[in-house]
């Protein structure tokens, strides 16, 4: 039973001082039922405050809250204030109808004064007599009265009232306090001189044709202009059209002149000669374009001082609207302009975001972009908050840019600045990092906050972000193109010092060119260095390719080898498209197919060399008829009589000279020659892996002491402390080093080294010289200590840090074998003969970050330039690799001043320069050499992925940054004596193709010149002169060398005696200035091999060895049988089957096994077909 309770709330009436609010709550009894009190029942979920206010949901027998605001409302004049001044849209309107009023009286003006033809008759409303007021031999009667007829004076009164009362209204509104600055105003004057005398005749009839200058109306109508304008910006928020403002402004302000000297010429001569309109307009204008016919002129003094006034009063408000429109072109020309929605919309753009527009870069950009057919029509819009430098503004300026790139000053972080890019319709988003920046986590920071906003605005947009540091890669994750410049800078340089002049290879690579770079040059190698520069990486499916397509259902090894040798074409990766699924070198294992998708070294792209299909397949199909004998290719022993020769892969690399390069016997009869290549790959052959450790290798240790290299395992490094990295199989020690030892110069309890010379290491090391241990050095140790790498062939590497490294950094690097760093610079030569750089085989100078923020842009390497340069003539055989900040400062590695050969160059690539190429420093020795490397370069990787998707994958698989099941591997291996009867690149990849599977790709070659200095350069100038005194010049010349040298090897020995390393390794008479090296890719198949040649290799995956011959039914460890042909191998080692060799000679009928074990005795068994062996 419920009890009838009745609720009455207290009514409460809350008033502000300023009476802002007032609330109050009436709550209405609600009868229950007889029982117990229960609380307020709760309100139905569909309930809200808006229902409750307005009483959507409100029955009579619910309860019901009746909540009232009362707010303190306006006053009359607060609501006038928003309605005409305040409000943007209602202001808008009340400008626009001020606007349309004064136009209106100033045409009423204009028809009153065509139709009162005759100023004679001109008198007071109603008057009948004509009055005459001479004054100054000036008859004033015309001028202070008109003819108005009456329709004119209803339309001018009520124009005049509207227009007073709206001017009453608006100085009321805004009345300030000050009356006198209310009403002393100019606006306010014209007004009521304006409209008050036509609201004074409609009480004096007789004053109705009373003159009144209403013409001046254009000016209040230029005024009301403006303020729309204003509103019109504020409503639409259009912040970029002040130009056009003050360009419609300053047109205003010149009809206003020409109207207003027209009406009042017109006026005043009527007491004169009483022109008519056109006349006085024909004279207005002669007069301000300064023509002067001097065929209508005022006779009165009052239309002189008139025209006198128009003239003063044009010369002082025309230059001030001048000004003002050239302050906002020039600040118009700062901010850049807008890209222009039809035009996005109808043609195709990408946008640039940086937070500096550097010339360097824009330009390496924009020559890169332009350089591919398919982009020639696209434009470019440059995005940055910072201001065009000079140099910049004036290449652009230049017609080849100009009508194609466009620069808005704004900030990617400002959704108005993307959309004046229309960066929602742009093609891509190119968001580049600024390197010349001391702190390179800042500089991040900014990039990924760029990527974010862009992101966010355009989410359709593609985005290719250059980032800087590893570990903040995860933040652009979503990028669909992301290039790291630490990350490909540091794999660059360690693939170095694997495959010397790598980074040479991958720039030339990724360098748009069409190969005709130094062909006009007297040099050869620059001839074949500048052609060969001009392949690059296409790609293209294989059922639409005339390269490929014939291979169909052929093997990898088959078609690429087929391919170079009759397209001169090199095929070197393939993949599922043009993205996913990219394999370098997959071997023979893999069987082409229609889908698949060919990546293929070339001159020029397939597409574009239709001619020399049809010219080859012309002879092709003449050759069919042609019945003149040819000679064919004479084959080796092995292969000469129609047997196969196959040579499997070991079971580890050895030294260069017996690696995969196998001298046949020699036999001065027949001339050497290679197996074919097999076209498809044998089904019973058995995976086996290639880097299995053999029996000798437990004898080597990795110069600590205590750790055999059968204590080296393959995993993937723990690499938590760092994050952005991609992980990779590599050789790791089963336990860490202590961080003792990891430290090169330091002593501890498990050894008692302090010079790299105590370490005795089994090869070579690699020294990197760095100013902090930085995140990146660890892209660095990764191709160093790659799973592809033999355990006997890996290089100790000593990081020569300035600065002591932290936690993180040994944490991350003491899981790695023969690591070590020491605190030095390559500033003390002590520290660098304690890091072993007598013993080193690479010296890696890595850029200091302290030294990019220079004052002047150029000289930020040139601390590294200097060390480098001392280092160089203190160990002239040491192999020094070292980055720059900018590329244009590697003619000053290894300077030597009147360097003919230097000169050389340095003409031609300013030859180069001025036929637009966009890698004029090429031909820089340093360069073609591979001793010198700008992260600079990499920024073509980013800017090729925009029309070639999947250059950042295969870039990243040859630098070992990255792995796809059953992709192969680069190398290197370098041609010996015994290898230069292969003599053609073409024998040469056939012998590799059929032998081992691997894949070439190019060649690093060494020439040995000799010295030219003066002697070049003085000879053309000095003819006239004595031999005798030439001689004596240079004989001099080579004195001063040759004792510069003796002091610095004296006192290179000197510190090495104090420190008491061995002087017999120290090596200054190798000097590397006597050699001419550089890079050639894919080259021709006719190009010579050249001892000490480094040939660049992709080798296949270990676990894709060449197929061995087919095995039969064993009834011996070791059989042969006459039916099959075959040799069975069966019991051997799993190391022997590796180094199988058979032959056989039909003619004599005789079969032999060769087995090779390296580093032992060699067995031959030699029997007959039908003999068992």
């Amino acid at each position: 039973m419920y009890q009838n309770i009745r609720h009455q709330a207290h009514q409460a009436r809350v008033r502000q001082e300023l009476g802002l609010k007032r609330l109050e709550i009436n709550s209405i009894s609600a009868n229950m039922a007889d029982g117990a009190v229960t609380g307020v029942p709760p309100l139905p979920p569909r309930y809200r405050f808006r229902d409750l206010i307005l009483g959507e949901y409100a029955s009579q027998d619910e309860d019901r809250v009746q909540v009232e605001f009362y707010v303190n409302e306006n006053t009359f004049k607060e609501r006038l204030q928003i309605y005409f001044i305040k409000n943007q849209r209602s202001s808008l309107r009340i400008r626009l109808f001020n606007l349309v009023i004064k136009l209106l009286s100033c045409v009423l003006y204009v028809i009153r004064a065509c139709l009162d033809v005759d100023p004679t008759q001109a008198n007071c409303h109603g008057c009948n007599n004509t009055i005459n007021y001479t004054w100054m031999e000036i008859n004033w009667a015309p001028l202070v009265w008109v003819n108005r007829s009456s329709p004119t004076w209803g339309i001018q009164v009520a124009v005049a009232i509207i227009s007073f009362l709206e001017t009453i209204l608006i100085t009321y509104l805004s009345y300030k306090g000050s009356l006198v600055q209310s009403v002393f105003n100019v606006r306010f004057l014209l007004e009521m001189i304006n409209t008050v005398p036509f609201i004074v005749t409609i009480f004096s009839q007789p004053l109705r044709n009373l003159f009144v200058p209403v013409f001046l109306n254009c000016w209040l109508a230029k005024s009301a202009l403006t303020n729309m304008l204003n509103d019109l910006n504020r409503a639409m928020q259009r912040s970029q059209s002040a130009l056009a403002q003050q360009v419609i402004i300053l047109i205003a302000t010149l009809l206003c002149l020409v109207f207003t000297s027209i009406c009042g010429i017109q006026h005043f001569e009527r007491a004169g000669k009483n022109i008519n309109m056109f006349d006085s307009f024909w004279f207005v204008i002669v007069t301000f374009s300064t023509v002067g016919y001097g065929d209508i002129t005022p006779e009165l003094w009052v239309s002189k001082a008139m025209v006198i006034i128009m003239i003063c009063v044009a010369l002082i408000i025309l230059p001030i609207q001048f000004e003002q429109m050239a302050f906002l072109w020039m600040e118009r020309t700062k901010q850049g302009g807008s890209y222009s929605r039809q035009r996005a919309e109808s043609e195709n753009h990408v946008v640039v975001c940086a937070t500096q527009l550097q010339t360097d870069v824009i330009m390496d950009f924009l020559n890169e972009f332009y350089a591919h057919p398919k982009l020639q029509d696209y434009f470019v819009v440059l995005l940055a908050p910072s201001e065009l430098d000079n140099n910049l503004r004036r290449i652009l300026s230049v017609p080849l840019w100009a009508q194609r790139v466009m620069y808005i000053q704004g900030s990617a972080l400002k959704d108005q600045d993307l959309v004046r890019a229309k960066v929602d319709d742009a093609e891509g988003c190119f968001i580049l990092a600024s390197r010349n920046e001391a702190n390179p986590a800042a500089v991040d920071e900014h990039t990924i906050l760029r990527a974010w906003a862009v992101k966010d605005f355009a989410p359709n947009c593609p985005l290719y972000v250059q980032i800087l540091k590893p570990e903040n890669k995860f933040h652009v994750k979503f990028a669909e193109h992301v290039v790291c410049e630490d990350e490909f800078k540091f794999a660059l340089l360690a693939n170095n010092c694997l495959c010397p002049a790598m980074s040479t290879f991958i720039t030339l690579l990724l360098h748009t060119s069409r190969g005709q770079e130094g062909q006009e040059s007297s040099e050869e190698w620059q001839r074949i260095y500048g052609r060969c520069s001009g392949n690059e990486v296409y790609h293209i499916r294989l059922a639409d390719s005339k390269f490929f397509g014939e291979y169909e259902g052929k093997s990898f090894t088959y078609a690429s080898f087929h391919a170079h040798k009759k397209y001169g074409v090199a095929l070197v990766a393939i993949g599922k498209d043009e993205v996913t699924g990219i394999k370098l070198n997959p071997g023979p294992k893999h069987i082409m197919r229609k889908g698949d998708m060919c990546f293929y070294m070339a001159i020029t792209k397939e597409e574009n060399s239709a001619f020399i299909l049809a010219k080859k397949q012309h002879e092709k199909e003449k050759s069919k008829f042609n019945t003149t004998p040819r000679s064919t290719r004479t084959h080796s022993i092995i292969a000469g009589a129609g047997t196969v020769a196959l040579e499997l892969q070991r079971s580890r690399p050895s030294n260069a000279s017996n690696h995969a390069l196998l001298s046949p016997p020699h036999n001065p009869d027949k001339r050497p020659s290679i197996a074919d290549v097999m076209e498809t790959m044998e089904p019973e052959y058995i995976p086996v892996p290639l880097d299995e450790p053999s029996e000798d290798e437990a004898d080597q240790h990795d110069g600590r002491g205590d750790v055999a290299i059968l204590d080296y395992v393959q995993d993937y490094p723990p690499v938590q402390p760092y994050i952005g990295y991609t992980s990779m199989v590599c050789h790791l020690m089963k336990e860490k080093v202590p961080f003792c030892c990891l430290q090169l110069n330091n002593p501890c309890q498990h050894n008692n080294f302090e010079y790299a010379h105590h370490y005795k290491w089994p090869n070579k090391s690699i020294i990197v010289a760095a100013e902090y241990a930085t995140p990146g050095l660890y892209n660095f140790i990764v191709p160093l200590r790659s799973q592809c790498r033999p355990k006997r062939e890996l290089n100790p590497i000593v990081f020569l840090l300035e600065n002591l490294p932290d936690e993180r950094f040994l944490e991350a690097i003491c899981c790695f074998p023969m690591v070590y760093y020491m605190v030095g610079s390559i500033n003390n030569l002590d520290d660098l003969l304690r890091a072993g750089i007598i013993h080193a085989n690479n010296v890696v100078v890595v850029d200091k970050e302290s030294s990019k923020a220079a004052a002047e842009d150029y000289m930020a390497d040139s601390g590294t330039i200097v060390n480098v340069q001392t280092m160089f003539r203190l160990f002239p055989s040491t192999s020094i690799i070292t980055e720059l900040t900018h590329p244009a400062n590697m003619r000053f590695m290894q300077f030597r001043a009147k360097d003919c050969q230097a000169l050389n160059v340095a003409k031609l690539e300013k030859k180069e320069k001025e036929k637009g190429s966009n890698l004029a420093y090429m031909f820089r020795l340093p360069f073609a050499a591979g001793r010198v490397f700008s992260a600079s370069m990499l920024d073509t990787l980013l800017y090729q992925s925009f029309v070639k998707e999947y250059m950042i994958t295969l870039v990243r698989l040859l630098l070992g940054l990255g792995h796809t099941p059953g992709s192969g591997h680069l190398r290197s291996m370098r041609v010996t004596e015994n290898d230069l009867w292969i003599r053609t690149y073409g024998r040469l990849y056939q012998k590799q193709c059929s032998s081992s599977c691997e894949i070439p790709i190019g060649i690093y070659r060494t020439e040995r010149k000799p010295l030219v200095g003066m002697e070049g350069i003085l000879r053309p100038f000095q003819r006239h002169k004595k031999q005798r005194k030439k001689k004596d010049f240079f004989d001099e010349e080579t004195r001063s060398q040759n004792s510069e040298r003796e002091q610095l090897r004296e006192l290179v020995k000197s510190r090495v005696k104090d420190l008491g390393l061995p002087e017999e390794h120290y090596d200054d008479l190798h000097n590397r200035r006597s050699s001419l090296s550089y890079v050639l890719i894919n080259p021709s198949d006719d190009t010579r091999l050249e001892l000490d040649d480094v040939i660049y290799l992709l080798r296949p995956d270990p676990l894709s060895p060449v197929p061995p011959p087919r095995p039969t039914q064993m009834r011996s460890p070791c059989r042969r049988t006459a039916a099959s042909g075959r040799l069975i191998a069966h019991g051997l080692p799993r190391t022997a089957r590796h180094s199988l060799l058979w032959t056989q000679n039909l003619e004599t009928s005789t079969s032999s096994l060769l087995f090779r074990q390296f580093g032992r005795a060699v067995f031959v068994v030699i029997g007959r077909p039908d003999d068992e062996l």
